[in-house]
């Protein structure tokens, strides 16, 4: 039997190093945009969901390579923000904006609202997209609060701002291996990696 290959379609290389030792003993080729021949400019991220842009990654991509894609779309919901930044997280600061920025615009917009420490999540939702089968979702959610000042130099993103609930630290704080048992991209790539054994007809 040939070896399935799965390409993660994300051009965060963050997220790509996450999404690949999560998959860690995966029956497949896991391939990232980089070794496509012809890697494709990003498509722009249109939908109002998580699970709109994770669907309209996966049937891009696909559409550049041949075998199953698994697309990720994630971020950080603030309540007290109203649900922000959502599905704008990556370019809450603006189109090109950088972590730091990002984070900068939250802190900043807390405060401008009167909040300290408010409740958030985490949320990461996967779209898999195989040849010849409807897309299959898996949803992960982290919940937490915001801190009042960034903490810790390990992870990317919100991770600096973020400590998961029952914790004290930052997600920067945590060790990667904490941070991929406990993460809403953990949660999900689990409940996929039992959607994938299946597709490949195995066991769990």
């Amino acid at each position: 039997m040939l070896t399935p290959r799965l390409l993660i379609a994300s051009g965060n290389r963050h997220k790509v190093r996450e999404i690949r030792a999560l998959l860690e003993g995966l029956p497949a080729e896991v391939l990232g945009l980089e070794d496509l021949p012809f890697v494709p400019e990003e498509p722009e991220e249109t939908g109002a969901t998580f699970t709109d842009n994770a669907l309209l990654k996966a049937r891009y991509y696909s559409g550049f390579f041949e075998g199953c894609v698994l697309a990720d779309d994630s971020g950080l919901i603030v309540p007290a923000l109203g649900g922000a930044p959502g599905v704008l997280s990556a370019r809450y600061a603006g189109s090109g904006a950088d972590d730091e920025a990002n984070r900068r615009k939250l802190l900043e917009s807390l405060r401008a609202s009167g909040f300290t420490e408010p409740a958030a999540d985490f949320v990461c939702v996967l779209c898999f997209a195989a040849p010849g089968q409807p897309p299959a979702f898996f949803l992960g959610r982290w919940p937490g609060r915001i801190a009042s000042a960034a903490r810790g130099t390990r992870g990317f993103g919100y991770d600096p701002l973020f400590i998961p609930e029952g914790h004290s630290c930052t997600v920067a704080e945590l060790s990667p291996e904490e941070k991929n048992r406990l993460s809403h991209r953990g949660q999900a790539l689990a409940k996929f990696r039992g959607h994938f054994a299946k597709f490949l007809g195995r066991d769990p």
